[in-house]
Order: structure tokens, then sequence, then C-alpha cells
């Protein structure tokens, strides 16, 4: 297995974000439209938390609406906004960080994504599945 791989190798830099200013209806739009489960929110370009799907399903019944279905009812979300049900404190690495730290992180804490920022702006993501994915390529 090679050692000191950069997560810039494997993240997703063409990142599907949410303003803070955006609303949960489009939040679950886009999980469903490109089928993702977490969804950077930023302030211009900068990260200021992130959304999962499991975030919504927490306020929601959303996992009873079929995964094709783009329309949601919508009462639920007009009680939140992305900024009170996104995570706040998030842990940050850079693109020169090594796979293995990123690893390390996602193994020990309770989360399946991180964000990848250069100087505080935000240039991809990097998942517990593109971690998978580099592993299987390995073998």
């Amino acid at each position: 297995m090679k050692k000191n791989v950069p997560v810039s190798s494997i993240m997703t830099s063409n990142v599907i974000k949410l303003n803070l200013t955006d609303d949960l209806t489009k939040a679950e739009s886009l999980f469903k439209k490109h089928h993702i489960r977490h969804i950077p929110v930023v302030s211009g370009n900068h990260i200021v938390g992130m959304l999962s799907y499991t975030d919504l399903l927490r306020i929601s019944f959303a996992d009873a609406i079929d995964d094709d279905e783009l329309e949601v009812d919508v009462t639920v979300y007009n009680m939140f906004s992305v900024e009170q049900v996104m995570a706040r404190n998030l842990v940050k690495v850079s693109p020169d960080t090594t796979i293995k730290e990123v690893a390390e992180i996602l193994s020990k804490r309770e989360f399946h994504a991180l964000p990848v920022v250069l100087d505080e702006l935000l240039v991809g993501i990097v998942t517990t599945t593109d971690l998978i994915k580099y592993l299987i390529d390995q073998y």
C-alpha cells in the first residue's frame, strides 16, 4: 500500500454546497438528486458547517420518501433553518493531509465526512466512501 498519499488524490473537488441562507427543502433535493450524504455549508467560499442526510432524518420523516422522489413535505423543513440543523464544530483537513491521517480521524469520530480547506477556503470533501474506494483500488 502506498504511504503518505495526500487526501487531495481521493477527495471530491467539485463539491455540492449549500449557502447558509438556503433552506432545508433545497438540501433534501440536493441529497436525493446527487445521491450524496454530506453537504458543506458555506458563507461565500468559507465553510461554516456541514449538513448530513442523517441531520435531516433526525427532524423529519425524509426516509419515508422514495429516494427517487424529489418532492418532499416541507412542513417540518420550514420550522428549521440550515444553520440550526448543521454541525458547526468541524474538523477540517488540508489537501496535503495524508489519507492515513484522514482515516485515523474518521475512525475515532462520529462523523463520516471532512471538509478539505486551503487558506480557510473550501476546496474539497472527503468521506468514508472515498476511503473505502481507495482501499478497494489497492487490491
